[in-house]
């Protein structure tokens, strides 16, 4: 039973955010307004991490087998992805490392300005 309601709280705050993503002005995708709402209530603690570990335990640990049906989707563009194939190996080959250095320079940063923090006296 508790699985089932653990289920509920995760499609009701995707439901809400497909909900705001309708009424809003401009196109913005549901998904993240609904991770945006989950971060919040978990923020807020409104939501406790336990009300939905088991669920997110679970979506986790099959990650890979929710991506099979965008790597199938990918074949049907096989022809473009040939064509530039040069192009998205140079993007993949330069963003990668890119991505890496700028993530460890903000968890340096990061670090550094926490241990300063706590080093710091409260006034």
């Amino acid at each position: 039973m508790r699985i089932l309601a653990q289920i509920g709280i995760v499609l009701f705050v995707c439901l809400l955010g497909e909900a705001i993503a309708a009424v809003l002005p401009f196109p913005f995708p549901a998904s993240v307004i609904g991770m945006v709402l989950l971060f919040l209530l978990l923020a807020c603690k409104w939501l406790k991490p336990r009300h939905i570990q088991e669920k997110s335990n679970f979506l986790l640990s099959n990650m890979a087998f929710f991506f099979i049906p965008a790597g199938v989707g990918l074949l049907d563009y096989l022809d473009v992805l040939k064509a530039n194939l040069v192009p998205l190996l140079v993007i993949c080959l330069v963003t990668t490392p890119l991505v890496f250095l700028v993530t460890g320079w903000t968890v340096q940063a990061v670090m550094k300005w926490t241990a300063r923090k706590e080093d710091k006296p409260d006034v």
